[in-house]
């Protein structure tokens, strides 16, 4: 994760590097009058999911300055003004990301735009373009004033067929678990009627360090979820973005403790509400949702009647030998495989430690090319369930990474969950 910035004369010649971070240093800047480089940059060496700060490095003296430090927010994307007075920023923010400036000179950075979800932002005379998108708006670009009023869209791109779909507004709901709150989004079904009892299905995120935003998306969308005729339940637990870094933070060394604690708390308080039938309930997952689909099905067997798990960790201490991203399984456990703490975690942590206990009709998917989290996880879970009799399938992509992201490969997996789900909910 030690990335750091480099100067180069632009005809050419000696690189000298900027940067003596140890941790990311990325995404520089000039600013308009070419004295200054701005840097987006972690603190941690090792550690990826890390806050993101704004440093300004004089060219003139090599000082360094970072812009500010309050509130507790993790800087996504930025761009200066173009008189170079202020940065304009987006930042998540408790389930959406917001837009934010400030001036070059750092302060406390003024919140302009809630989300949706906010991005690629260009800031000009007075006013500000951007796209932004909900979990019930597919992107278009925006104009707002600088100070965030007058906002409209430019586009429509979605109009076309937007008009002949249903949603229902999401609703962001919180429980309290483990000594503090939890937010998490509930989106019902179309046409949603308060007096039927509906299937439930609970979506866990990945990362662990990743959330669950107000933003569209063509994978793992809530909304195209609900429309199946369930309550979909999608908790931002320890290990959540947007929530501050100590929530970041705590998930690492403690992947099946407290946020499994939180999560139960979500499924407790919404298989309580008049509306969901909790003798019909469904969890999926991708990543490291993938792994909490996995460890929950070896801890409460009877729960869940239907589970997808999607490229998840199953065997922690196989994958920290075969994962991309060693430096990931080095923090998150403590070290490398043979590391004493690391197989301490493996020991405590590893679903396929508790495997022979899962009954839930479960579909596997797993890709090829998954370098992130390699394919046998997948078939080492599909093999564990097929041999205790477990209703089961393994759907692999061949031609596929971490995500599924051909439009003809995602129908086949949308189609496939969707299928399984109805199946047995």
């Amino acid at each position: 994760t030690n990335n750091d910035v480099w100067l180069v004369p632009v005809e050419g010649g000696e690189a000298r590097k900027l940067t003596t971070n140890r941790a990311a240093d990325t995404h520089p800047a000039f600013s308009p009058d070419g004295t200054t480089v701005f840097v987006l940059a972690q603190r941690r060496p090792g550690f990826e999911s890390d806050r993101w700060y704004l440093d300004a490095y004089d060219l003139a003296d090599g000082t360094k300055r970072t812009l500010f430090t309050t509130p507790d927010i993790s800087i996504g994307d930025y761009v200066l003004s173009k008189d170079g007075t202020s940065i304009w920023f987006t930042a998540a923010r408790e389930g959406r990301d917001d837009l934010f400036t400030l001036p070059v000179t750092g302060g406390r950075p003024a919140r302009v735009l809630t989300g949706g979800a906010i991005s690629a932002v260009q800031p000009g005379a007075n006013f500000v373009v951007f796209m932004k998108s909900s979990l019930t708006m597919p992107p278009d670009v925006f104009r707002a004033s600088a100070d965030g009023t007058d906002l409209r869209p430019l586009t429509r791109a979605h109009q076309a067929w937007l008009k002949d779909v249903a949603f229902t507004t999401p609703e962001s709901m919180t429980v309290n678990a483990a000594g503090g709150p939890v937010q998490y989004w509930l989106v019902k079904p179309p046409n949603f009627d308060p007096a039927k009892k509906y299937p439930v299905v609970f979506l866990i995120h990945g990362g662990p360090q990743g959330a669950w935003q107000d933003a569209w998306s063509t994978r793992w969308n809530s909304s195209l979820w609900a429309a199946q005729g369930w309550v979909v339940a999608a908790p931002n637990p320890s290990g959540s973005t947007g929530f501050g870094q100590a929530m970041v933070d705590r998930i690492s060394g403690d992947w099946g403790g407290r946020v499994m604690t939180e999560i139960d708390a979500v499924v407790a308080a919404v298989s309580k509400m008049p509306f969901t039938d909790s003798r019909r309930m469904g969890i999926a997952g991708a990543s490291y949702g993938g792994y909490a689909v996995n460890w929950i099905l070896g801890q409460q067997p009877k729960t869940f009647k239907a589970a997808v798990t999607h490229d998840g960790v199953f065997n922690l201490e196989s994958m920290s030998n075969v994962t991309e991203e060693l430096w990931f399984t080095d923090w998150e456990f403590g070290g490398s495989s043979g590391d004493p703490k690391a197989r301490a975690q493996f020991a405590k942590w590893s679903p396929h430690l508790h495997a022979h206990k899962i009954r839930t009709p479960t579909l596997i998917i797993t890709n090829e090319l998954d370098f992130r989290v390699p394919v046998d996880q997948g078939l080492q879970m599909f093999t564990v369930l097929r041999r205790n009799g477990v209703p089961s399938e393994a759907l692999v992509f061949p031609d596929e990474g971490h995500w599924v992201l051909k439009a003809a490969n995602s129908r086949v997996w949308h189609t496939a969950v969707f299928d399984w789900m109805k199946k047995y909910l």
